[in-house]
């Protein structure tokens, strides 16, 4: 680390960045089950942002998993790191003043608190796509559930590896109650105020 020397005072402020944009930067970080909706309300939330003007970047976990973090696995160690890169990566895009909206399981209260320490609370808010697992299971959009209740898949989240609600999400979504364009609406609406520029 000794020869590491940081230039991060002497860059264009992110300030400047954010008035060049005429938005906030900010961290929408989507947790929730495998097929509880987190993708496609990331890519309605990022379609509608769009088309207000407004500058984003999602990371999918998949996307992000044949690139960034195409190295590693599904153990306990490498679930920490595939979070750990998303954040780090989540963050530089905040700091350009970009709505960077991350749909990634992050399956305990550990792993959110260390991606919301990398980005800094300010900029970090957990939405919560909740469907409980009998429902994520009936919809098996990418056919996991099957694999793993057949033992094809191991530590599989909310089977046998554990799943964890947020506590205090910034929102919480119930994609098993309502329509999917009410749900869309719902996450533009808690977004939009926290991403305008005063």
């Amino acid at each position: 680390m000794e020869n590491i020397h940081p230039i991060f005072d002497t860059i264009l402020p992110r300030e400047e960045r954010e008035k060049l944009l005429k938005q906030k930067g900010a961290v929408i970080w989507m947790v929730g089950l495998s097929g509880s909706g987190k993708s496609t309300l990331a890519r309605g939330l990022e379609h509608e942002l769009h088309k207000k003007g407004h500058l984003t970047q999602l990371l999918d976990g998949d996307n992000l998993r044949t690139g960034v973090n195409n190295n590693l696995g599904f153990s306990e160690e490498d679930r920490l790191e595939n979070i750990r890169r998303a954040a780090e990566v989540s963050k530089l895009f905040a700091q350009c003043g970009i709505v960077t909206i991350c749909s990634l399981i992050s399956p305990t209260e550990e792993i959110r608190d260390m991606a919301k320490e990398i980005i800094g609370e300010d900029d970090f808010h957990v939405v919560y796509i909740n469907a409980p697992f009998e429902v994520c299971a009936q919809r098996d959009v990418k056919g996991l559930y099957k694999k793993a209740m057949n033992g094809e898949i191991k530590n599989f989240t909310g089977l046998d590896s554990p799943f964890e609600a947020p506590v205090n999400p910034f929102k919480e979504i119930r994609t098993d109650q309502q329509s999917l364009e009410e749900s869309e609406q719902e996450l533009l609406d808690a977004v939009l105020p926290i991403i305008t520029l005063k």
